[in-house]
Order: structure tokens, then C-alpha cells, then sequence
């Protein structure tokens, strides 16, 4: 019987030990998170996402604004794949968002181009050429989103839009 007792006490302990070591990682796990997104909101690096338009096509605001709206959730859907503590960093410092312009497709793929280079998310969106532009014409270049000292090397010679 003793020995029993010895058994279902030392089960216990365990069992005990075992759920407080749960806890405690999943605490500090939470806490080390937080501890993530204080310090970037402490950092010098503030996150954002830029919409690089191009002005040559005469898109109507409306336009843009739904080309826009594809580009930033394409890059949305890449950051939560690709850099997810990013997106965090940028979605808990106000999911910073600006618009930018060029006049051709050469420069917003040289611009996409220099972007992947450092590293950068990207996401290029053609149209379908139901409305007012040519099918599988490049109207928007998303970037980010990332820290804004990164995404001004490669967008910072840019007007807004």
C-alpha cells in the first residue's frame, strides 16, 4: 500500500510540474512576443507598405484605388507567409500605407527588381483589361510591408501619388 501511495504521489508531482512548465513557456512565449512588439514600436524603424501606381495608364481613381487594394493584400497574404513577425510589427504601429507614382513600366519593374534584391516583399498586379486598360497591363507595385528606412532605398526618389 505504501508503495502505492509513493507512486500516486510522485504521479501527482509530476503532473503538477509538468502543467506548470506548460504554463510558464506559454507565459513567457506571450511575454517574449509583447517584449517583440514594444521593442519595434521603441525602435527607430517604423514598418510600412508603398503603393507604387503607375500614372501613364490614366487609371480612374476608382481604378487605382481597387488596383491598389489587390497590390496591398497580395502583399499581406506574402508577408504572412514570408515575415510574419513584419506583418506584427507593422500591423501594431498603425499598418502604415503610402502611395506613390511613376510614369512607366520599365521604372515599376526596375523599382520591383531593386526591391527583391534587398529583400523586400513585392507584389505586382496586372489588370484584366475588363474596364479601362489593356488586359495584363502592370498597374501596381506593393512593397512591404518593412521598415521604412529599407523600403526608402528603393522608393524614397518617388513623388506621392
Amino acid at each position: 500500500m505504501e508503495l502505492n501511495i509513493s507512486f500516486l504521489t510522485g504521479l501527482g508531482c509530476g503532473i503538477c510540474i509538468g502543467i506548470s512548465l506548460y504554463a510558464f513557456r506559454k507565459y513567457f512565449g506571450i511575454v517574449s512576443s509583447s517584449g517583440k512588439a514594444v521593442k519595434a514600436l521603441v525602435s527607430n524603424s517604423e514598418y510600412k507598405l508603398v503603393l507604387v501606381v503607375r500614372t501613364d495608364l490614366n487609371m480612374g481613381k476608382g481604378k487605382i484605388a481597387a488596383q491598389c487594394s489587390h497590390a496591398a493584400v497580395g502583399a499581406f497574404e506574402k508577408a504572412l507567409k514570408k515575415d510574419p513577425e513584419g506583418l506584427k510589427t507593422w500591423q501594431m504601429t498603425g499598418q502604415a500605407k503610402v502611395a506613390l507614382k511613376t510614369d512607366s513600366v520599365e521604372e515599376i519593374k526596375q523599382i520591383q527588381d531593386n526591391a527583391k534584391k534587398m529583400g523586400l516583399i513585392t507584389s505586382l498586379i496586372r489588370d484584366a483589361g475588363r474596364t479601362q486598360i489593356a488586359p495584363n497591363s502592370v498597374t501596381v507595385l506593393g512593397i512591404g510591408p518593412a521598415p521604412k528606412d529599407i523600403i526608402d532605398k528603393v522608393t524614397g526618389h518617388l513623388k506621392l501619388l
